[in-house]
């Protein structure tokens, strides 16, 4: 475990948006516990304290507030009391802005933890000490969800793991079993190679250590959990990374000027382009330079990461969505064959011999599955090793499975390794026929 105050920017008065998940097992209280957030910090309106407290759904006792509630927003989820959706909530401290995605526990629903895990600086990997096996001779049995999750976090490379061992009021606080739950933990990460982990025991119900510290465990001398998400430092890497521009429209003048203006509208997913840069087209190498940066505010002499832009070239050469504009010098990876590790996300198997839509960044063409190289037991963190495509197991993968695969697809993808630039190195695969997202991957350049 890393120390605590390590991790976080105490001289900062105002540090920058935070984007974070929250996973864990079914009733792991996830739901509570970003309610609590909200309650505590003052985050929520009085009309929607209001609704939840005349809500004839409520899950707890007399006239206690349901917390959950104000993340189950579907009246599906409310009627079940399960969260089945990724619900996103909002909310700010004065010393920072947070974005929030509450996603499912059950198994099926894993796939929306994927989701919601894309985008996210951190997250809070809840582990509820009531259901954690722990044997008289010292072993501790994690559950599967915690271990798929964590798994998914490592993947997904997000940059903080925060361990919350919730319903501590249910064990008297005793800190024997936190301190034998995390141990347990730290163990498992250790094999995942996750290394910015931190612990932090909690009750979401009570709200201990969520918001205010409480009286229940003077045990513990770290930062609540606000404090904690208040001051957790978040490194921006696409901007010291290479330009990366996957052109979304090709703009054209209105058809009654006399100028015949060409501009390449998109976001710039890494890096920084400026007037004058020389860029390559890619797939089809073309090289040109940059004459304009024009913005909806003005035209611009340098845009960065994050910044969505129109830019026109000196030279005329032929560009369609899809096409990525990358520097001369730092060009993206053009394959024809991907290395990936994928989860897969629906309920129906994967089929080798079927061919499915690849969407990577705005570029989608059509890929096969050339093999299964090996399927992660999440586990054991051991791979069952395919040596060949006649290894694969017959069935395919199943929902939830992560695996390593190699995909041919039919025009090349202008990308990079995901440990290196996410947007380039991400993609979905979609079901031709019915159109649904069935996996989501991660582009390995040296796998």
């Amino acid at each position: 475990m890393n120390a605590i105050t390590d991790k976080l920017n105490l001289n900062n008065e105002q540090a920058g948006l935070l984007r974070f998940i929250t996973a864990g097992s079914v009733d792991d209280g996830k739901s509570t516990l970003i309610g609590r957030l909200l309650y505590d910090s003052k985050g929520i309106f009085a009309d929607q304290l209001a609704a939840v407290s005349r809500s004839k759904h409520k899950r707890t006792v007399g006239d206690t507030i349901d917390l959950s509630l104000l993340t189950d927003g579907l009246e599906a989820e409310r009627e079940q009391g399960i969260t089945i959706d990724v619900a996103y909530r909002y909310f700010a401290t004065p010393k920072r802005k947070f974005i929030i995605a509450d996603t499912p526990g059950h198994e099926q629903y894993t796939r929306n933890m994927v989701t919601g895990a894309s985008t996210a600086d951190a997250v809070i990997i809840l582990v509820d000490v009531s259901k954690v096996k722990l044997g008289d001779d010292g072993s501790v049995e994690l559950l599967v969800q915690t271990k798929r999750h964590s798994t998914i976090a490592k993947l997904l490379q997000i940059q903080h793991v925060i361990v919350a061992v919730n319903k501590m009021d249910l064990v008297n606080y005793d800190r024997t079993v936190y301190d034998r739950i995390v141990a347990a933990y730290t163990a498992f990460a250790d094999t995942l190679g996750l290394t910015d982990i931190t612990a932090i025991p909690l009750s979401a119900l009570a709200g201990d250590n969520v918001v205010e510290q409480g009286d229940n465990m003077p045990w513990y001398e770290g930062p609540t959990l606000i404090e904690l998400l208040e001051g957790l430092s978040v490194y921006d890497e696409t901007h010291a990374a290479p330009f990366r521009f996957p052109v979304q429209l090709v703009a054209r003048h209105n058809g009654h000027e006399a100028n015949d203006f060409r501009g390449y509208m998109g976001r710039i997913e890494s890096g920084k382009v400026a007037v004058g840069d020389q860029i390559v087209v890619q797939p089809s190498g073309q090289s040109a330079t940059v004459k304009e940066i024009l913005t909806f505010e003005g035209p611009l002499q340098q845009a960065v990461a994050g910044q969505s832009i129109t830019l026109t070239l000196n030279e005329h050469v032929d560009i369609s969505r899809g096409d990525v504009l990358a520097p001369a010098a730092q060009p993206a990876t053009l394959l024809k064959q991907v290395k990936a590790d994928v989860c897969w996300m629906a309920d129906e198997p994967l089929d080798v011999r079927r061919k499915y839509w690849i969407k990577h960044g705005t570029r989608q063409t059509m890929a096969k599955v050339k093999s299964i190289d090996s399927i992660l037991d999440v586990n054991t963190q051991q791979r069952q090793v395919f040596a060949n495509s006649g290894d694969s197991p017959a069935e395919g993968l199943k929902l939830n499975d992560i695996a390593r695969i190699e995909l041919a697809v039919q025009q090349p993808l202008a990308a990079d390794a995901y440990d290196a630039i996410r947007a380039t190195g991400a993609f979905i695969l979609i079901d031709e026929v019915t159109h649904q997202t069935v996996a989501a991957g991660m582009i390995r350049l040296d796998a």
